[in-house]
């Protein structure tokens, strides 16, 4: 099985993206691959009304650990499994960068997700000077050994995801080879050996990932699924790539 995810982002009104999603459900077949979208906030309640009993799965792209209290503009994982949401995004890159997650934080998030039986889809990547440096194993290793080593005993490849997103390729139209993404996804197989995490977990790979790429991505051996951006914006490219096999 593998795993196709569109990341929406801050995009889409509340009433484009009732099209957007009632588009999918017209467009997209699900089949013995896992197909799950991750909207804005506001058009999650939608996702649940439109595509419930259609086989594709949604999500939220950010969670505060918290269960409830004063958390200005925060939104809860009591909050969220209420809209029948069954995973939630975790250390995304913006995050990372703009709001300064990092660490214990995300960890906190992945436990309470997980404790309320959602799924984290845990986001690492490397930026460009980062890679140019030569340290790419060493960046991934401490967004992983900081976030989820305290968890190790409780992580599976059924209650856990992580997807690996190079910042340098997202959103820049800029793609890590196929070749090259297997690789760096093997060399975080053995990290997570090396830090006593599951090896087996399910890993994603994101960055202007699109439909001409999709086949060529998903069919390595260590790429178990895409977390698509900009290509999950448009049903017909969303759909493609759900049908990676026919093209």
């Amino acid at each position: 099985m593998k795993i196709i995810a569109g990341n929406w982002k801050m995009n889409g009104t509340p009433s484009a993206n009732v099209t957007l999603l009632e588009a999918i459900k017209d467009t997209v077949t699900v089949g013995e691959d896992k197909v799950i979208v991750f909207p804005p906030f506001l058009s999650i309640a939608d996702a649940q009304r439109i595509l419930k009993g259609t086989g594709i799965a949604w999500g939220a792209q950010n969670v505060h650990p918290a269960e409830s209290g004063a958390y200005t503009g925060e939104v809860s994982v009591s909050m969220l499994k209420e809209t029948g949401a069954e995973y939630c995004l975790v250390g995304h890159s913006e995050r990372r960068q703009y709001f300064g997650e990092s660490g214990q934080f995300l960890g906190d998030k992945v436990k309470a997700l997980m404790a309320a039986g959602l799924i984290p889809v845990f986001c690492i990547g490397e930026s460009l000077a980062q890679r140019e440096q030569g340290i790419v194993g060493s960046v991934l290793k401490e967004q992983i050994a900081s976030s989820l080593v305290p968890l190790a005993d409780t992580l599976t490849n059924e209650n856990f995801i992580l997807a690996y997103e190079p910042v340098w390729a997202i959103g820049t139209g800029k793609t890590a080879t196929p070749e090259d993404a297997n690789n760096t996804m093997a060399e975080i197989r053995g990290i997570l050996t090396e830090l006593g995490l599951p090896r087996d977990l399910y890993i994603l790979y994101g960055g202007s990932a699109k439909p001409e790429n999709a086949k060529a991505l998903l069919s390595k051996e260590h790429i178990d699924g895409l977390l698509i951006g900009g290509a999950s914006l448009k049903a017909d490219s969303f759909g493609a790539m759900v049908n990676w096999k026919e093209r």
